[in-house]
C-alpha cells in the first residue's frame, strides 16, 4: 500500500510540475503582440502587401493594411493612425519605403511598442527623406517631376527599377497602375523619430534601386535596429514575404 501511495504522489507531482510547465509556455506565447499594421510606400498602394499579409494571418496575427492618399505627409500620417486607434491592443508597425517615415513620426502613437522598417526611410530629427537620398545617391534615374507637383517613375523603366524581381505582367500593371506622389510628401522634416525611444528592426534590399542599400544600411545602424540583408529589389516585400514575416514575427515577440 505504501508503494502504491508513493507512486500516487509521484504521479501528481509530475501532473502539477507539467501543468506548470505548460501555463509558463502560455505564459510566454502570450507575450506575443498579435497586431500588425503595414504602411505601404510611394507610387503604389496596400495591395502588394498581400504576401507577406498571407503568411501573418495563417501564424494568427490579426493584420491591417493601410491606405493612404500620398498627397501630403501629414495626411498619410493622420491615415496611419486612425487604423493604429483601430487596434484592440499594442502593435507592430511596418513600413516599406516612403512609409519608413510615415511610421517614424506615427510610431510615436502609444499603441505602437515596434517599428519593422522594410528597404524604408527612417530620418532623424530635422531630417527629410529626400535630403538623405541626395547624400547616399539611388541608382534609379526614371523619375517623372510632373508640372503639378506629383512625381511618378517612367512605365517603361518601372519592372527593373522600382519592381525587380517582380513577375513581368505583374510589374508591368504595378507601373501602368501607379499612384503618382506629391513631391512635397518626401521633402516632410521629421520631427521626434519613434525609433530613438522603440525598438525596431530592418530589412536591407541589397539590390534597391529606388532606395541606396548604404542608406538603408545607415538607417539601420543608427537606429540601433536588428538587421537582415536580402538579395532582393526596392520590392523585397513582394518577392521575400516570407523573410519579412519572419522578420515582423520576431519583432512581435517583444514583451508587451
Amino acid at each position: 500500500m505504501k508503494t502504491k501511495s508513493i507512486f500516487e504522489r509521484l504521479n501528481a507531482i509530475l501532473l502539477i510540475l507539467a501543468l506548470l510547465i505548460t501555463s509558463s509556455f502560455y505564459s510566454q506565447e502570450n507575450k506575443a503582440v498579435k497586431n500588425v499594421v503595414l504602411v505601404h510606400g510611394a507610387f503604389v498602394d496596400g495591395s502588394g502587401w498581400q504576401g507577406v499579409y498571407d503568411v501573418l494571418v495563417k501564424k494568427g496575427y490579426h493584420v491591417s493594411v493601410t491606405q493612404h492618399t500620398l498627397l501630403s505627409f501629414d495626411e498619410d500620417v493622420k491615415a496611419v493612425n486612425r487604423i493604429i486607434d483601430q487596434q484592440d491592443g499594442p502593435c507592430i508597425l511596418v513600413g516599406h519605403s516612403y512609409g519608413g517615415a510615415i511610421i517614424t513620426t506615427a510610431g510615436n502613437n502609444p499603441k505602437v511598442v515596434g517599428l519593422v522598417y522594410v528597404a524604408a526611410h527612417a530620418p532623424d530629427e530635422g531630417e527629410s527623406e529626400a535630403d538623405n537620398g541626395k547624400a547616399y545617391p539611388p541608382a534609379y534615374k526614371s523619375i517623372i517631376k510632373g508640372e503639378d507637383g506629383f512625381n511618378y517613375i517612367d512605365p517603361a523603366k518601372f519592372p527593373s527599377d522600382f519592381a525587380g524581381g517582380v513577375p513581368k505582367e505583374k510589374a508591368n500593371f504595378m507601373a501602368m497602375s501607379q499612384t503618382p506622389t506629391a513631391d512635397v510628401a518626401f521633402h516632410a522634416i521629421i520631427k521626434n523619430p519613434a525609433w530613438k525611444t522603440k525598438p525596431s528592426w530592418y530589412v536591407v534590399a541589397k539590390s534597391d534601386r529606388i532606395i541606396n542599400p548604404d542608406l538603408e544600411r545607415m538607417y539601420a545602424k543608427r537606429a540601433k535596429s536588428t538587421t537582415i540583408e536580402v538579395d532582393a529589389s526596392h520590392c523585397v516585400f513582394m518577392t521575400n514575404p516570407k523573410e519579412v514575416a519572419g522578420l515582423i514575427v520576431d519583432a512581435s515577440k517583444i514583451s508587451k
